[in-house]
């Protein structure tokens, strides 16, 4: 790992919003509830003390270092996916790289059959929070049995004093096939509109921020939805290219994690944040460097074997100025 982003001056005018799908990180203990059978140190997997203290440090290390090329510091907020529960939580804040960025954590268990969930960590002396809510996607199978899938996660509270609500998604996955899947997605959508209506019916001028994997790109029909009916901006339409994006499946990029603003952070006030830019966070250490998958997430696993990298996934994030 290189420390190429030390010495970059600290901007206190700025904060970063990170968003992280962090590919699987259960603790080493079997939960009967869920289905986290191939995370135990007796699995297929054999997921390790070892294994997980490593991969708690370099999630660390990445984390801290998303946005700190524009703003010298570690990012004020981060939304997780794919955590097993509290306790991983809490082992990630106090890794090497995390213990002394003053992070914090919002998490609840959901119903996903996988017992993973989304979370948002936060640095309590920029963050404050007021109001947490966890909301249920109701979604049936083809044969009517409910199908449970990530809770989506509301948090509001003051970002170096200025009301923000962060929502915080995990959409169902293209597993069965993009068409097949695509109505659990569209609802999800559906489910993220009204919680945001909501919000605005309190204060029309709320400051709302959507991220999260969703599983879709920034043209597909969730997504538009999603934008067109909440009035909100998405920076990684223009992001996505075909070298370049947030996840890789047979060798094609995909923008499946994004952050989605609200169109006030446009609007300039010289003491409120304003939308600065955008990007994913793909440093070279994220990658793999050599072999026909050079340029590619670094994984932790690649199916049953253990790689010992970062996730399938890189982070994205977004620059507030004041």
């Amino acid at each position: 790992m290189t420390d190429d982003f030390e010495d970059i001056p600290v901007r206190h005018d700025m904060q970063t919003l990170g968003f992280y799908n962090i590919e699987n990180l259960f603790d080493l203990k079997n939960n009967k509830y869920t289905n986290d059978n191939d995370f135990l140190p007796a699995s297929a997997k054999k997921w390790t003390p070892k294994r997980y203290q490593n991969k708690l440090r370099k999630i660390g290390y990445a984390i801290s270092n998303i946005g700190r090329k524009e703003t010298g510091k570690h990012p004020a907020l981060v939304g997780l996916a794919e955590v097993e529960n509290a306790s991983v939580i809490e082992n990630l804040i106090n890794s090497k790289h995390l213990e002394n960025c003053n992070y914090d954590y919002v998490h609840f268990d959901s119903l996903d059959e996988r017992g993973i969930d989304v979370a948002l960590l936060y640095d309590t002396t920029i963050f404050e929070v007021l109001h947490t809510e966890t909301f249920t996607v109701e979604l049936m199978t083809l044969d009517a049995f409910p199908d449970y899938t990530r809770d989506i996660l509301l948090v509001s509270g003051l970002l170096d004093g200025e009301k923000v609500h962060v929502i915080v998604n995990h959409w169902s996955s293209r597993r069965e096939g993009q068409l097949e899947t695509e109505f659990k997605r569209i609802a999800s959508s559906d489910k993220a509109n009204s919680i945001i209506t909501a919000i605005k019916e309190k204060n029309e001028d709320a400051k709302v921020i959507v991220m999260g994997d969703f599983n879709d790109n920034p043209q597909n029909d969730s997504i538009k939805q999603l934008t067109e009916t909440s009035n909100l901006f998405n920076p990684f339409e223009t992001l996505r290219s075909f070298t370049r994006g947030s996840s890789k499946h047979k060798r094609q990029w995909f923008m499946f994690d994004q952050i989605l603003v609200s169109t006030n952070y446009f609007k300039s006030s010289k003491d409120e944040f304003e939308f600065f830019k955008a990007d994913i966070f793909d440093e070279d250490f994220l990658k793999l460097f050599n072999g026909p998958f050079k340029g590619s997430p670094f994984r932790t696993y690649v199916g049953k074997k253990y790689k010992g990298g970062y996730s399938d996934h890189f982070p994205v994030y977004v620059v507030f100025k004041k």
